[in-house]
């Protein structure tokens, strides 16, 4: 009982308000702060590319680049700037009719109408339900295409083992 006095008595010496360390701080968070890579002299400085206000410099920290390459990897396709030679081959066979820049735009107004088709009501109720079954039948049964699968003889190593 006293205990909870106790407790009941400092919990009142406050001034109400919870406080809040992550915000209103007075001194810079230590710990936010990143020390850039070190300063590298260039081979050619004619090969510099120009200041860009705002863009990442040569000396930001980029962990994750830095892991690839230090693994043997190609930072550069990491963020998409270059295709690997695996990937060529795909790239350009996808792209051998040209590549249409509205293709989302397009989609999505046919995934609309093709849902509204497959729509049985228009009610707000019912709609979005309605929305989701408009794919129902190009669904993949997992279940039913393991066993076809295992049927065959075909190994699916990732796959749960048979229960028996």
């Amino acid at each position: 009982m006293i205990i909870m006095l106790g407790v009941t008595w400092l919990a009142s010496c406050g001034d109400g308000r919870l406080r809040d360390l992550s915000t209103n701080r007075s001194t810079p968070e230590e710990f936010a702060i990143v020390p850039p890579k070190p300063l590298e002299t260039p081979p050619n400085f004619s090969e510099l590319p120009p200041p860009t206000p705002g863009a990442s410099n040569r000396t930001d920290q980029a962990p994750l680049a830095d892991a690839v390459a230090a693994l043997g990897g190609n930072p550069g396709a990491l963020y998409g700037t270059t295709v690997s030679g695996a990937d060529a081959a795909l790239l350009g066979t996808a792209q051998r009719f040209g590549v249409d820049a509205t293709i989302r735009a397009q989609l999505a107004q046919e995934d609309v109408a093709y849902r509204k088709r497959k729509a049985l009501f228009s009610w707000r109720l019912v709609k979005e339900d309605e929305y989701n079954r408009a794919y129902s039948s190009q669904r993949l049964d997992a279940g039913a295409e393991l066993a076809r699968l295992r049927g065959q003889g075909i190994r699916t190593p990732s796959a749960p083992p048979e229960a028996r």
